[in-house]
């Protein structure tokens, strides 16, 4: 993904909680941005916390962030889209970034195809079955 024309970044606290280690120190080589939320946004995120508890904090921060600096934000939380509709802030979800990688030709296609397999295969996945599957068979052929 980092092959693509974007910029990727996340907040500071979602990096420690989830990818801090060999995992996040290869990530930022490869060009993801790590940002630490000024204390305006840090009060957004705590309110946004506090109306929607469902959503998880490094979420809050994340949306905080993409509402702040007028970035899209790239998520798969269905909770977290509705609010970003709402307040009118860009976003795009996992299969655009799919989209993105077949459409630049950065990736074969069956690499996107078993990644997308095991993606869809995974408890806790709840990507739209139909768009998977119509990605997959793209990806097939």
């Amino acid at each position: 993904m980092f092959l693509l024309p974007f910029e990727f970044a996340v907040p500071d606290l979602l990096y420690v909680r989830e990818l801090e280690g060999e995992l996040g120190d290869r990530l930022i080589v490869l060009g993801l941005r790590v940002e630490e939320l000024t204390a305006s946004e840090l009060r957004r995120a705590t309110g946004v916390n506090r109306q929607y508890q469902k959503l998880s904090v490094p979420d809050t921060f994340a949306f905080a962030l993409a509402e702040s600096r007028t970035w899209t934000l790239l998520t798969g939380d269905g909770i977290l889209r509705e609010l970003a509709a709402a307040e009118q802030i860009a976003m795009h979800g996992v299969l655009w970034l799919f989209d993105q990688l077949a459409d630049g030709a950065h990736v074969q296609f069956d690499r996107l195809h078993g990644g997308l397999t095991q993606l869809f295969a995974h408890p806790r996945c709840r990507l739209p079955a139909n768009d998977v599957k119509q990605r997959l068979n793209r990806f097939a052929g």
